[in-house]
């Protein structure tokens, strides 16, 4: 006689008391996981066998998925090094929670080696491995706080901004960029990621069928950014400019063309014998620009340092330097919150309105 399939998140397999206690101890165990603060009730324990445990089970899959799997790669590299840490102090990191003190005196060991962004990303990691295990592990505690105010005040390094990359900078860019694949692809990527004011990560993330030529100019669809993290998508328009060599839409036309891409990724790796490869990574497209600067002789400020960042900051800070309204700027970059623009904006003040200019001198 076939067996009546259970019901729930149980295998067909197991049948009777021995399902019921499988799925009540799964179901509590994700319901611990997902808020350890929360524990089920009576009530909610004797639901947790049948549709509620399978619901509760699709709502703990849909939490895992909150974060970006590069913050998620992230984490878990941070979260190594702590255990690699507490294994040369004898200490079994396993074993949670771990003490508020030991984590200090981790913040502590990596002096002067990580910086403010640095000692924050390492906790963010340690209390997220908490959370995931379902404990309440806070980086608020006296010993942590304490101890990460004591490191900046000691040895804290001032925040360096990514250079803002203007026109003037991406001009010295395209130079270096010769009429190999390479360099017609490393021109349409300067030109794209400027005048779309596009994050690294929406740039690599850019596929053929993302892409629409109008008569207006470049339309790109994106599904999913960094503040979208809930994939609504946003669609910007790049229009087609003047320069030959140095309009973003006729850079990508012709990249597409050269390089024979009808589908799939658009910015790819290229071998040195002018093979394409699979999709740029972000650091790709870092690794692309430090190479691209260093033959064009870029430099910049020292308070400052040369990242992909600085093709979507060099976008603001020469918009407002061109007086755009902040409702266009916001606009085109996806941006939701204009104090993050403020900084650009008093950049390009300081710049365009310097009462030193003035001077008869």
């Amino acid at each position: 006689m076939t067996a009546a399939p259970s019901e729930g998140p149980v295998s067909a397999a197991v049948s009777g008391p021995d399902a019921l206690a499988t799925s009540q101890a799964s179901a509590l165990a994700i319901v611990g996981r997902m808020a350890p603060a929360s524990p089920a009730s009576a009530e909610m324990l004797a639901l947790l066998s049948g549709p509620l445990g399978q619901a509760i089970e699709t709502a703990a899959t849909f939490a895992d998925n909150h974060l970006a799997a590069s913050t998620q790669r992230a984490y878990a590299r941070d979260w190594r090094a702590f255990v690699a840490w507490c294994r040369t102090q004898a200490v079994n990191a396993a074993i949670l929670p771990v003490h508020p003190v030991l984590v200090a005196a981790y913040l502590a060991s990596l002096v002067p080696a990580l910086g403010k962004s640095g000692l924050r990303a390492r906790l963010a990691a340690i209390a997220h491995h908490h959370h995931q295990n379902g404990h309440l592990w806070s980086t608020r505690h006296p010993a942590i706080s304490a101890t990460l105010q004591g490191i900046l005040k000691q040895h804290g390094k001032p925040i360096r901004p990514s250079a803002a990359l203007t026109s003037t900078e991406i001009r010295q860019l395209l130079g270096s960029c010769g009429e190999d694949l390479a360099g017609v692809r490393d021109r349409a990527l300067f030109l794209t990621g400027f005048a779309g004011a596009l994050r690294r990560s929406e740039l690599v993330a850019i596929d053929r069928e993302h892409l629409t030529f109008r008569e207006v100019g470049l339309s790109i669809h994106i599904p999913r950014s960094k503040r979208d993290q809930e994939g609504q998508g946003a669609e910007i328009t790049i229009p087609w400019m003047r320069g030959e060599d140095t309009c973003p839409v006729k850079a990508v036309e012709r990249f597409l063309k050269r390089a024979g891409i009808t589908h799939g990724p658009v910015f790819r790796g290229v071998t040195a014998w002018g093979t394409l490869e699979n999709r740029l990574t972000a650091d790709g497209v870092r690794k692309i620009l430090l190479r691209r600067a260093a033959l064009a002789g870029l430099t910049v400020d020292p308070r400052e340092r040369l990242s992909p960042h600085g093709l979507r900051a060099g976008f603001i800070t020469e918009a407002y330097l061109a007086a755009a309204p902040d409702e266009q700027v916001m606009a085109h970059t996806r941006q939701k919150d204009l104090s993050t623009l403020r900084g650009y904006r008093r950049r390009a003040k300081i710049t365009g309105e310097n009462p030193a200019r003035l001077l008869d001198l």
